[in-house]
């Protein structure tokens, strides 16, 4: 069961109760998954029982309990536990977890880089608008690439310098684009306007340059310092693409052996990994939706520091043979440097194949 097809269910679970009276609420037109809280537990989690509360006119756990009860009676429902103050965590059934894990692998295979797109949306176009700064320009650079991977038009414009007095050409090599167009392609003006670079951070290097400004959130002031270029764990761009570079060896490495990755049942799995990856249609969607690149780049170190610990597994140890099990982590494990590699270049820094 997919994200999308727990999300229906969830759906049905609401419609049942809805039917019978046990909740007097309007149906919602969708219910968002997610991986589960700090605290929670199972594949998957919800928070739909704290939005039905109010109009339901009972508290969130009550609400909880009573959908519980009719997901428990849905195919692919193994377990449901109520958390906190009416979460709902969900776990599938053995079988069913199994075919969503491999259905998943195949999904993030087929898409590539693309995976989470969004079909072209019809009559979707943004103009951006943003201050001639150099936070602004980048930030907006990346929510145009956002919202065009969610199916939209976007284009960039910068208020303040003419082609006259043109960006310097110093940030261009940081942004990667020029924003300038000859005329909009849209009247959906969204204005871009980040708390300001404190001070010019060309001398991190495009890649670095590019994440120090974008990782923290639009409000939060960014920091230029030389943290963003060391090569250690404490450093979340390193971690990022350290993880990504590690599943290219492991690629490599696999080859040398004589197997490829395959998609396939695991004998552990490795719980938060998969949610994440299920979950980045979402959060590619959401990013785009607030024009928020950081909610991208967060997602990216939560998958890297899931993969990296089980990288370690991938690979047959002493006298083992490959088999079915290492190569369906392999597949999970290229998995995950395809979301990576992908949501590098929405935020447009390099994924290296060596680190």
């Amino acid at each position: 069961m997919t994200p999308v097809e727990l999300s229906r269910t969830v759906l049905s679970a609401v419609r049942r109760a809805v039917d019978v009276g046990e909740l007097d609420v309007s149906v919602p037109e969708r219910v968002v998954v997610t991986p589960p809280r700090p605290g929670g537990c199972g594949d998957y989690a919800t928070n739909v029982a704290l939005q039905l509360a109010r109009p339901a006119g009972q508290p969130a756990p009550l609400v909880a309990q009573v959908l519980r009860g009719y997901l428990l009676d849905l195919d692919g429902i193994g377990d449901v536990t109520v958390t906190g103050p009416g979460f709902l965590n969900i776990s599938l059934r053995d079988a069913d977890a199994e075919a969503a894990l491999v259905q998943l692998v195949e999904d993030v295979r087929r898409a590539g880089q693309r995976y989470g797109y969004a079909p072209r949306a019809a009559g979707a176009v943004f103009e951006l608008r943003c201050p001639c700064e150099v936070r602004a320009l980048v930030v907006a650079d990346v929510v145009a690439r956002l919202l065009r991977s969610q199916g939209s038009q976007a284009n960039v414009s910068c208020e303040g310098p003419t082609p006259v007095d043109p960006i310097p050409v110093r940030w261009e090599q940081i942004l990667g684009f020029h924003p300038y167009t000859a005329d909009p392609i849209g009247d959906n003006a969204v204005h871009i306007r980040p708390v300001p670079a404190p001070a010019d951070p060309l001398h991190l290097g495009r890649d670095a340059a590019r994440w120090a400004l974008l990782h923290p959130a639009g409000h939060d002031r960014p920091r230029l310092g030389g943290e963003h270029l060391v090569q250690r764990e404490s450093n979340p761009l390193f971690r990022v693409r350290y993880a990504h570079a590690r599943v290219q060896a492991l690629g490599r490495n696999a080859a040398d052996l004589g197997f490829g990755a395959e998609a396939g049942p695991l004998d552990v799995v490795p719980s938060e990994l998969v949610a994440l990856l299920a979950d980045h249609p979402r959060v590619l969607a959401r990013a785009a939706d607030h024009h928020a690149p950081d909610v991208l780049a967060r997602h990216l170190v939560s998958v890297a520091d899931a993969v990296l610990p089980f990288l370690a597994t991938v690979l047959p140890r002493g006298e083992e043979k490959p088999s079915a099990a290492h190569r369906a982590r392999l597949a999970l494990a290229e998995a995950a440097g395809t979301v990576l590699a992908g949501g590098l270049s929405l935020l447009g820094i390099d994924a290296p194949e060596h680190l």
